[in-house]
């Protein structure tokens, strides 16, 4: 097991207000789009305990808002919903069952489904 995940957000580089408010949804699907990522290191955890646990899923949650903020008020709705896609997506790459479930139990079963296996 690898103990680096990498955060991913595909983060539309022109999007005016004017197109946001008429079509109310930004695609990310763009061919202008910038990748923006981090690695989210935890060699330094006991990820066999709770604590290590928390920490890590505290790092990745940390990282998906960075990584999918880009300042713009206009695009709040946007970066919370691409960073809980980047946060779901890292915990998934991880496979750590006891990761998955505390974050399953933190978002209340509100995020996609995470299947985690070692």
């Amino acid at each position: 097991m690898s103990s680096n995940v990498k955060i991913e957000s595909r983060i539309p580089l022109a999007v005016t207000a004017a197109l946001l408010l008429a079509v109310g949804v930004i695609s990310t699907a763009h061919a202008d789009e910038q990748v923006r990522s981090e690695t989210v290191k935890f060699e330094d955890l006991n990820v066999g305990t709770p604590s290590g646990v928390q920490t890590l899923y505290d790092r990745i949650h940390a990282a998906a808002k960075r990584v999918c903020s880009d300042g713009d008020p206009l695009q709040q709705i946007a970066a919370g919903a691409c960073a809980r896609k980047a946060e779901a997506s890292a915990i998934a790459k991880v496979g750590l069952p006891q990761l998955t479930a505390f974050y399953q139990k933190k978002t209340g079963g509100r995020s996609q489904p995470l299947i985690a296996t070692r």
